[in-house]
């Protein structure tokens, strides 16, 4: 309830339309809330433990079903936030909006959409502080819709497969499918130009990755694992096929040996198809589409952004009034400059009461906070003098931020 505090705006606002105690009365029910949430939260004590977590948040992440468009490219997002957390060794890390996109391997907008449409609302990401300058924002990783559901087992800890169907094997609830992709691998992937929107796309992401997880598939199995419809699942494998990075045998897909560089071969028991052109890496998949470059004019775009960024902030920093120095003894010594909302000394009069300098005598309208601030106090106003005070604040910060 400190006036200068940045955190309590929301409970000074209640202060100052409600009075004090209903701000007191919403600080408990939020310092409750806080209480349950840590009670009910694993310890992290060491970066064992922290890496464990992160390894369990991943699981969760590849066993959650990302369907549509949509959905896909906020599962590149959260991909590569859960990057940035590796790196910082836990849920917590910071991240501007242009780096995220860079690693994802989207636009801009495209990384804003998947924030305020699938990740925020889902409850996978929360960002604590906005980014400021130099500073990326800070930003946690949750645990997504029905955090409180035991998440299932990832598909390194699985021992059971699908059945074979060669073998008449049914469907039971140990084996039967559930969303399964190698989240490392589209991690890996998803920033190279192959993967634009124009060229194979976020379905060949989670296609690949399903299969490298689960290898010998069928169409149907692939629509579970990769959270995609029959349709998009043909047209992906197709695709996959016509560079040769995907095996069809039977009803069975599979991975081509070096597909995850980019290399396409013919499968060795299948008939030779004019069609299939192996490809050669990454970068000659991206030439065939035309989107070689992509990335590169990206990141091109958002250094000039932040470069006139950076120079406005320079710009505004050298309209600031210039500092007051005078010499003593030879030496320079700075002035200290003075709070526009603090008043002189010669004002302080007994008991937080004002001065009037021109005729010396307190006048009863006007207070002294005891941050030094004053207060104009009308009879109308039925309010204690801690809600004065915090009126007053949030007044003096409306003004600043609307100057």
């Amino acid at each position: 309830m400190h006036p200068d505090h940045e955190g309590g705006r929301h409970p000074q606002y209640i202060a100052q339309r409600s009075g004090q105690a209903r701000a007191l009365s919403y600080i408990r029910r939020v310092w409750d809330s806080a209480c349950a949430a840590v009670s009910s939260t694993a310890r992290v004590e060491s970066r064992e433990q922290s890496y464990e977590d992160l390894a369990a948040l991943r699981a969760r992440i590849e066993t959650t079903p990302w369907r549509g468009e949509r959905g896909r490219t906020a599962l590149r997002v959260l991909r590569a936030h859960l990057n940035f957390a590796e790196i910082a060794g836990g849920r917590l890390h910071a991240a501007s909006e242009r780096q995220t996109a860079e690693e994802a391997g989207v636009s801009r907008q495209t990384l804003r959409k998947a924030y305020e449409t699938v990740l925020k609302p889902g409850g996978w990401l929360r960002r604590l502080k906005v980014g400021r300058g130099r500073e990326g924002s800070t930003w946690y990783l949750g645990d997504g819709p029905g955090a409180a559901i035991q998440p299932s087992q990832s598909r390194s800890c699985t021992t059971q497969f699908p059945p074979d169907p060669a073998l008449e094997e049914w469907n039971t609830p140990e084996t039967g499918l559930c969303a399964d992709v190698d989240s490392s691998v589209i991690g890996s992937l998803m920033g190279h130009d192959a993967f634009t929107h124009h060229a194979l796309g976020s379905s060949a992401l989670v296609v690949i990755g399903a299969l490298h997880a689960r290898p010998h598939q069928t169409v149907s199995e692939l629509v579970v694992t990769a959270s995609v419809s029959r349709a998009t699942a043909y047209r992906t494998l197709n695709r996959l096929l016509s560079h040769g990075l995907v095996h069809h045998t039977g009803e069975t897909w599979s991975l081509a040996p070096r597909a995850l560089e980019g290399f396409g071969n013919s499968h060795p028991d299948a008939v030779t198809d004019l069609q299939v052109t192996p490809a050669h890496g990454w970068d000659r998949i991206a030439d065939q589409y035309g989107t070689t470059g992509t990335s590169a004019s990206r990141k091109a775009l958002h250094a000039a952004e932040r470069a006139a960024y950076r120079k406005a902030l320079e710009g505004l920093a050298e309209h600031r009034a210039k500092a007051l120095v005078v010499v003593r003894d030879g030496r320079s010594v700075l002035v200290p400059a003075v709070r526009p909302d603090e008043i002189s000394a010669e004002w302080y009069g007994p008991h937080g009461a004002v001065t009037n300098p021109a005729t010396g005598v307190a006048d009863p309208e006007w207070r002294i906070a005891t941050d030094g601030r004053l207060i104009l106090i009308t009879p109308r106003d039925e309010r204690s003098y801690d809600e004065l005070a915090a009126a007053y604040t949030n007044a003096l910060r409306e003004w600043e931020f609307a100057a």
